[in-house]
């Protein structure tokens, strides 16, 4: 059973089309990458997702429609953006003690865990923490909350590598399970490579590709021969074609093979700017 269907989605800002007809089956316990460049409509869908804005199409949660302004999805829906919407004048203590009485989905004993592992100063305000500290907490408030989909738009950004690493080692040890989804929307994609198990590539609001990770990379193979070899590549119309030091690589089909060629599984960012076109002859 699905976790999420979202059906033909069209949202537009004046005579802008941020999302066209976009239609997406998110099933529960997985790990899903949301990647495009930045104005690809990342942000738009997660917001249409939660109800923030009006939109053409239907969306439905748990066999259930979604309407606009729907408070009562947040009991079973976290949502951490780029930007915190932490109040700076509460403490840690008040910020922590705030949300535990407005959420009935509140976990007590999940809070107690995050805490201990933060070193959050509890008496200090939330106003003067670093960037980093602000999303431990954020963090700690959101993972808290028994939910059954976590929404992450651009979690980690502004964020150095230890506080990304932490980050992300925190969201897959206190809340990731197989009755859980996660959606990452990122235009960092080699940073959520790792841990995603489905990809959604979105490009100028569209859906170019939504499939499993190790699928589309079993489709692929990164071909590399000498440049005095290179009729050989391109007569199988390799995309995102690139030199380094006397060779030419390029990704083809994984049931071709090149003599002499060497073969790589691709990166996940180069499946990505393949389906955009990018780097081709």
């Amino acid at each position: 059973m699905s976790l999420m269907e979202i059906k033909n989605i069209t949202k537009r800002f004046g005579k802008f089309e941020a999302l066209t007809n976009v239609s997406l089956t998110i099933p529960k316990g997985r790990i899903i990458g949301l990647l495009g460049k930045n104005g690809a409509g990342k942000s738009t869908l997660m917001r249409s997702i939660l109800g923030f804005l009006k939109y053409d199409g239907e969306i439905y949660f748990k066999g259930k429609l979604i309407k606009h302004s729907q408070h009562d999805i947040f009991e079973r829906i976290a949502f951490i953006p780029d930007v915190s919407g932490l109040d700076d004048r509460l403490t840690v203590q008040q910020t922590i003690d705030f949300v535990a009485s407005i959420n009935p989905n509140w976990k007590e004993s999940t809070a107690i865990n995050l805490l201990a592992k933060s070193k959050l100063p509890l008496h200090q305000k939330v106003g003067t923490l670093s960037k980093g500290m602000k999303t431990k907490l954020y963090l700690l408030v959101t993972l808290s909350l028994d939910v059954d989909l976590l929404l992450l738009d651009e979690p980690t950004l502004g964020l150095d590598i230890t506080f990304r690493k932490e980050f992300f080692n925190t969201i897959l040890g206190e809340f990731f399970d197989e009755n859980k989804t996660i959606i990452i929307s990122t235009h960092q994609i080699e940073e959520v490579e790792h841990i995603t198990q489905d990809i959604i590539f979105l490009n100028e609001g569209k859906v170019i590709l939504h499939e499993n990770i190790e699928e589309l990379k079993n489709k692929y193979n990164t071909v590399t021969v000498s440049v005095d070899n290179r009729k050989a590549l391109m007569e199988h119309k390799p995309r995102l074609i690139s030199y380094t030091l006397g060779n030419i690589s390029g990704i083809i089909d994984s049931n071709v093979k090149i003599e002499n060629a060497t073969y790589q599984r691709p990166m996940l960012s180069d499946l990505f700017m393949a389906e955009l076109g990018g780097y081709d002859e």
